[in-house]
């Protein structure tokens, strides 16, 4: 009996059973479920957006990668997780990728060049993506030789992130899915791409407003009007003075 009591016991898992009922295509509760502001169907461009993930992105409970995978038909965004690119896991999908002259790479140097002013006859074109932190990013693509080669372009027009219940580093700061969207506004040449993809992120934030959440200010702004609470170190002093975040959100 105390045999059969033991394993009973040691049976148990650890962790809580998850009784909320979940979305069988976000994964997410039922209750905060964004797949209805998904775009019905998924829409159909040109384009090709490739996004490299830092593994730590995974793990976010607010993430806005998959919201742009499910707004756009089958094929046409695909996520590579990693540190490095092309690894051992990608290799040969990704480096067809990076050899093709139609792919471009979303990163602000001193040789990248607006993506509103790439010649859109040359297309369609493949846009990459480094989805992360800006320090992770610059990480990834310090790490990644594959990516220098690439043309690097960076978005001129980006407005203000719709992402207010994340604190943003600056204010032309966009989430993944809203500096996806933008550049395929650009290169498809369809400027309300942007605010129908983006539908998912309006639904999860009134969501979280409606139950809670504050509005957050960047902390650009908040600097700006001397409401930050913590002293700005040099990684964020510098991160302030770059002209263009690109993707480089969820600075906490």
């Amino acid at each position: 009996m105390e045999d059969d009591a033991w394993q009973d016991l040691i049976g148990i898992s650890a962790d809580p059973p998850d009784r909320r009922d979940k979305c069988e295509q976000c994964k997410r509760p039922a209750v905060v479920c964004w797949c209805p502001a998904l775009p019905q169907p998924p829409l159909a461009v040109a384009s090709q957006i490739v996004i490299l993930q830092h593994p730590a992105e995974e793990k976010r409970s607010l993430r806005t990668a998959l919201m742009l995978q499910l707004g756009l038909e089958p094929g046409k965004c695909v996520v590579y997780k990693g540190k490095r690119f092309p690894n051992h896991k990608n290799h040969a999908e990704l480096q067809q990728i990076f050899d093709s002259p139609q792919t471009l790479v979303l990163y602000p140097s001193k040789d990248s060049v607006p993506l509103e002013e790439i010649d859109r006859s040359g297309g369609p074109y493949t846009l990459v993506l480094i989805d992360g932190t800006w320090p992770q990013a610059k990480a990834i693509y310090a790490s990644s030789p594959a990516l220098h080669r690439l043309r690097q372009v960076k978005l001129i027009s980006v407005g203000t992130s719709d992402y207010i219940i994340r604190t943003q580093p600056t204010e032309g700061c966009l989430s993944t899915l809203e500096t996806a969207a933008q550049c395929l506004a650009v290169l498809e040449a369809q400027p309300d791409l942007r605010q129908v993809l983006v539908r998912p992120l309006h639904a999860l934030c009134k969501y979280q407003l409606d139950n809670g959440a504050v509005e957050h200010q960047s902390k650009e702004f908040l600097m700006k009007t001397n409401q930050y609470p913590k002293p700005i170190g040099k990684r964020l002093s510098r991160l302030l003075n770059q002209t263009v975040c690109g993707s480089a959100e969820k600075e906490t």
